[in-house]
């Protein structure tokens, strides 16, 4: 299970960029939102490869949530001042859809990896 969360973190990573650079307004935004709550999904599960995949998926949810309402704070528009890094991993600004998206995110995420999950023990 590791390796393939990582795999999926790989391939989350190269869709967002993707979707960055082929796509754009609020297309390109809610799909990089998604894509956000997969990849930490994806990284729980390389670092937790037993954890249970909806605990996981709620897990993400609740990070990529944490991350949201953080920017009401300011906190991360001062990280992205110093290193643009920042802004890709915490945003800037509070944009209430988001949470929808990151939900959506954390819902795919699960219903892929549970599908993936199956596949691989029927076979």
């Amino acid at each position: 299970m590791r390796a393939l969360a990582a795999l999926a973190a790989v391939l989350t990573v190269a869709a967002g960029l993707s979707v960055r650079a082929f796509t754009d307004g609020a297309f390109a935004k809610y799909a990089g939102d998604a894509l956000y709550t997969v990849l930490v999904f994806a990284l729980i599960l390389t670092v937790l490869p037993r954890l249970r995949l909806a605990v996981a998926a709620l897990a993400a949810l609740a990070v990529s949530w944490a991350v949201e309402f953080a920017q009401l704070t300011g906190v991360p528009a001062e990280l992205a001042a110093i290193t643009p890094l920042a802004r890709l991993v915490f945003g800037t600004s509070f944009n209430p859809p988001d949470l929808f998206w990151y939900a959506v995110g954390a819902g795919a995420a699960w219903a892929v990896a549970v599908t993936v999950t199956r596949r691989t023990r029927l076979a």
